[in-house]
């Protein structure tokens, strides 16, 4: 890929700028107004801040990208042609309905559901605001007329998951399509619009084989793609599901990167059974998920059109290259625990991906990772919601009016350039290493994916991100969730996880004691002096299902020890009462009968203090949350478990 532009400041003054108004010297003014807040902050002087002192504020991707915390006029780049066009970064088409915006896509069916039922529940969504299907069908392919009938595939876009029974359904399909064909034209029927792709087979070989999911052989799915080809009618065979290696920890370059590598193995397929390449990549769709990293989605969506188009390019066909793409709200982002909240993050991923130029979008239900029921609401209400979001987004705010209205951001624009030389990147490497197949059986695509799995845990378990309901803010009194919570859907690493199973072991404790893990808090000075660490440590061992107990200022910490029966205390209080008090405390504390003592914060303060007086640890900013937790479920239930059984502590 090309480099950024020269965006010097020379290059980008505009004409009549002087060096003090220049977009340098702005920036340049801004950068020490930066450095001085840092100061006040940090208590130093400016001085000691380097410089550029915006480099402090700096974030970093999985993908080693770097976002700013300013873009401006020096982060120009050259204007991407208009959509529809080549490299389609800016959409696939220039003439999509901006009445319509994208597909609102709602699944339907199941291999054991009734036809009938299905067929009511399809009619049902395409006249309350879903205007595409994604459906899994019965198990007998000559139920297919019956699931579709009265549905107009040429205004409501039909894209299947049939699994192993892909190709029977699929010819399934092909019959109805052509009964309908050769019925007597409608004088009612609405007429279809001109560039809907109508229908989607859905065959995912190789991403299902990374996913472990049953499905049909390689060489029937190159055979599909040849039917496909034939038919009169615009078909998709292929879904290159990107979501797989999403669900599996990858970062977003890494999903499109393997994405366009399995995508260019279908091609190669299709060419070497005798199919020209162009009408190879006609037969081509992606799916990737949008999650609520909303600036994130829309660069993704928008660098994967663009890698695409590239490989199209390479192909000798880019006329060829605007493959479709079909969004899904990321199963990875939603929890259990406070799973209310997942209706914010299905909101900020659909309009992340609609801003994206995605062409559907399926939101997932806000209780799709709890055991169905266990919230007390119908199916019925949770995908009233999930179609609800995307209705809200494109009825109301009128998001879908404007083709790539994020074009021109300079924020934007750099993230879309910075994620596709990522994803491209990804690509190459697998190519290097053979291709996609044999990335996959080597099991070096894994591993990739893997290690930001793992890098992404470690963020979440340190609190370096956040995860609102679960690792901040949690709910403690939560209703336990009813049923198994481990095995609910397809096998995903979700982000919250590691979290949500120490709340299920303070959960299951509750329910074999009647009582919840508790810490005692040991509050020094006023309240205004300990109230800071008290509620830090308040919601960080709530994160773990551990309630505290507080018994406020000037309490005697020996009667309070006795009146909790606590195991475990955690000193809080100022930096500075500490250097007077924090060893009397815990000595105190120790006395009493405590046999963990921690302190919030004051690594520094207290580093001196020796034997009695020394803490056991600290509840600080920046530690494995994930692992000190664990830590402190383990001794108060190994203590309750003592308690009941007459040992003494």
């Amino acid at each position: 890929m090309a480099p950024p532009p020269d965006v010097s400041a020379e290059n980008t003054a505009a004409e009549g700028d002087s060096a003090e108004t220049s977009p340098a010297a702005a920036v340049q003014a801004w950068d020490e107004a930066v450095a001085g807040v840092l100061a006040k902050s940090r208590r130093v002087d400016a001085a000691d801040i380097s410089r550029p002192a915006a480099a402090h504020l700096r974030t970093t991707t999985y993908d080693d990208t770097t976002i700013e915390p300013l873009y401006t006029r020096l982060d120009e780049i050259p204007e991407a042609p208009l959509p529809g066009q080549f490299p389609y970064v800016r959409g696939r088409d220039a003439t999509r309905d901006v009445m319509r915006g994208w597909h609102v896509t709602t699944r339907a069916g199941a291999p054991d559901a009734d036809p009938s039922e299905v067929n009511a529940a399809i009619l049902e969504s395409l006249t309350t605001g879903s205007s595409a299907i994604w459906l899994t069908p019965t198990t007998d392919p000559t139920d297919l007329p019956r699931i579709l009938d009265g549905v107009l595939l040429d205004l409501a876009p039909l894209t299947l998951d049939a699994g192993t029974a892909t190709t029977a359904t699929a010819h399934a399909l092909f019959d109805l399509l052509d009964a309908r064909a050769a019925a007597p034209a409608s004088t009612t029927s609405p007429a279809p619009e001109a560039s809907t792709t109508v229908v989607t087979l859905g065959v995912d070989t190789l991403t299902a084989q990374f996913a472990g999911v049953d499905t049909i052989g390689h060489d029937e799915a190159v055979a599909l793609t040849g039917e496909a080809i034939a038919r009169p009618e615009p078909i998709r065979a292929i879904v290159v599901d990107g979501t797989v290696f999403h669900d599996a920890g990858a970062s977003d370059a890494q999903e499109i990167g393997a994405a366009v590598a399995a995508g260019l193995t279908y091609v190669r397929a299709g060419v070497a059974a005798g199919h020209d390449v162009a009408d190879v990549l006609d037969t081509i769709a992606f799916r990737f998920a949008a999650t609520d990293q909303q600036f994130e989605t829309i660069a993704k969506f928008r660098a994967a059109r663009q890698v695409w188009a590239r490989v199209a390019e390479v192909l000798g066909a880019p006329d060829h290259a605007g493959a479709p793409q079909h969004a899904v709200t990321s199963a990875a982002m939603m929890t259990q625990r406070d799973p209310w909240v997942n209706m914010l993050r299905t909101t900020l991923a659909a309009f992340g991906a609609g801003i994206g130029g995605a062409d559907e979008v399926t939101v997932t239900p806000f209780d799709a990772a709890v055991p169905t029921g266990a919230l007390g609401v119908s199916r019925a209400f949770a995908d009233r919601m999930a179609v609800n979001t995307q209705l809200l987004l494109l009825e109301e705010s009128h998001l879908g009016r404007v083709l790539d209205p994020a074009a021109g951001s300079w924020y934007v624009e750099a993230l879309t350039r910075s994620t596709a030389e990522a994803a491209w990147a990804v690509f190459t490497d697998v190519e290097a290493q053979g291709g996609y197949r044999d990335a996959l059986t080597s099991g070096a695509l894994s591993a990739t994916i893997a290690a930001t799995r793992e890098r992404r845990a470690d963020d979440i378990a340190h609190r370096r991100v956040a995860i609102t309901g679960v690792s901040e803010f949690p709910n403690i009194a939560e209703k336990p969730l009813a049923g198994d919570t481990a095995g609910t859907g397809r096998r995903v690493s979700r982000y919250a996880a590691a979290f949500e199973a120490l709340r299920d072991r303070s959960d299951a404790h509750v329910g074999a004691t009647g009582n919840r893990p508790s810490v005692l808090l040991a509050p020094l000075g006023s309240v205004a002096e300990y109230t800071p660490r008290t509620t830090f440590t308040a919601n960080l061992l709530a994160a773990g299902g551990v309630a505290v107990i507080d018994p406020g200022p000037g309490a005697d910490l020996a009667a309070a020890v006795r009146e909790a029966g606590a195991s475990i205390a955690v000193v809080c209080g100022t930096d500075k009462r500490y250097g007077d008090e924090a060893g009397d405390a815990v000595a105190a504390l120790r006395s009493a009968g405590v046999t963990r003592v921690l302190m919030a914060g004051g690594q520094k303060v207290t580093a001196d203090l020796e034997g009695e007086r020394r803490p056991d640890g600290h509840l600080a900013m920046g530690i494995d949350a994930v692992a000190a937790l664990t830590d402190i479920l383990d001794l108060l239930t190994e203590q309750s478990a003592d308690d009941s059984a007459g040992v003494p502590a």
